[in-house]
């Protein structure tokens, strides 16, 4: 079990335990987005504008994690990001 832990959550360059980080440019974007559109509610083409902000910028990071990411849990994290964004996109 702990081999499987720390497989998962051991950052290949530093050896460090790493569940998250603090959060990177595209990830405060998708947050500023986000609480912009939840604090205004706006209708019309500020929403769709501030949806296409968000979504954009959590592609960015979910695509960075998955290619970048310094262990598996954050490829994965990536990857569940990008699946929840195509499946939410579909069905909006």
């Amino acid at each position: 079990m702990r081999r499987a832990v720390d497989w998962t959550f051991r950052d290949r360059r530093t050896g460090a335990f790493v569940i998250g980080q603090w959060p990177n440019l595209p990830l405060w974007l998708f947050f500023g987005f986000s609480i912009v559109r939840w604090v205004l509610v706006p209708q019309g083409r500020p929403d769709f504008w501030l949806r296409i902000g968000a979504g954009a910028a959590l592609g960015w990071w979910a695509a960075d994690e998955v290619l970048r990411g310094v262990n598996p849990w954050r490829r994965i994290l990536g990857a569940a990001a990008l699946v929840w964004l195509a499946v939410s996109t579909t069905l909006a």
